[in-house]
């Protein structure tokens, strides 16, 4: 795991066209943004952690499809002109 420090307006920038910026930061918690190619999903730690769980408890057999694969796909972004 990498532990950065950074600041309001501050970017992150990882591979395969990954931008996280910091938006803002308070007392309740840290704002970012994340900018991603179209085909990259972005999920919220505790949605993964939900849908796994109910994964496990599913019913298995060919039907069990996991539940990630069921979440919409990221609509296609229009190229900028």
């Amino acid at each position: 795991m990498l532990i950065l420090t950074r600041r309001e307006g501050d970017a992150i920038y990882i591979d395969g066209g990954v931008r996280i910026v910091v938006l803002s930061v308070d007392r309740k918690g840290v704002r970012l943004g994340i900018e991603a190619p179209p085909d990259v999903r972005i999920l919220r730690g505790e949605i993964v952690a939900e849908v796994e769980s109910a994964t496990k408890g599913a019913a298995t057999g060919e039907s069990a499809k996991p539940l990630l694969d069921q979440l919409p796909k990221p609509a296609p972004r229009k190229p900028d002109a």
